[in-house]
């Protein structure tokens, strides 16, 4: 909240230095008008000035407002190709990196871990069997075959030999 109060007397301040400049600027720039004492001939000539001066003034903001728009649509086109340019780099893959489960333990707990996790330790051991061991191939001949597995027992016991060996 202090600073919010400091930040605020500084913007105010900030505002009235502003005003101050502009008016000095000014007095500076414009001489004060006197109108007094001037006949209708001569107060017609003076408005006529002022207005050509006006008008210079206008063209002038005109042409600065024109010049600002077209800085500011270049700008734009520039921060598009520059997006398109960013598109179309390709990233390169991420590395994988290996990190033990201690090293892992140390940065998430810091120093602090003591224990040593030996995670492989804990995984069951798989025996690999010889698939073809298990199943043993019969060589026969095959009109046998067809013929005991023809009509509905012998789809019976195709769907019954197909179910079994998955079930185990």
């Amino acid at each position: 909240s202090l600073m919010l109060a400091k930040a605020k007397e500084e913007w105010e301040q900030e505002i009235v230095d502003k005003q101050a400049e502009k008016e000095r600027y000014l007095t500076e720039r414009v001489a004060p008008l006197n109108t007094t004492g001037l006949s209708l001939s001569q107060l017609q000539d003076l408005c006529r000035e002022l207005h050509e001066k006006v008008e210079i003034v206008d063209e002038e903001r005109y042409d600065i407002e024109a010049k600002c728009n077209h800085n500011t649509r270049e700008i734009k086109d520039l921060k598009i190709k520059v997006l398109d340019l960013r598109g179309k780099f390709k990233r390169p893959p991420l590395r994988r990196v290996r990190v033990s489960a201690d090293a892992m333990l140390r940065a998430l707990l810091g120093s602090k871990h003591k224990v040593s996790m030996d995670l492989r330790a804990n995984l069951k051991s798989v025996k690999k069997e010889d698939t073809e061991k298990e199943r043993p191939v019969e060589v026969g001949d095959w009109r046998k075959n067809v013929e005991a597995m023809s009509g509905m027992e012998g789809r019976k016991k195709m769907f019954d030999a197909a179910k079994s060996p998955t079930g185990q």
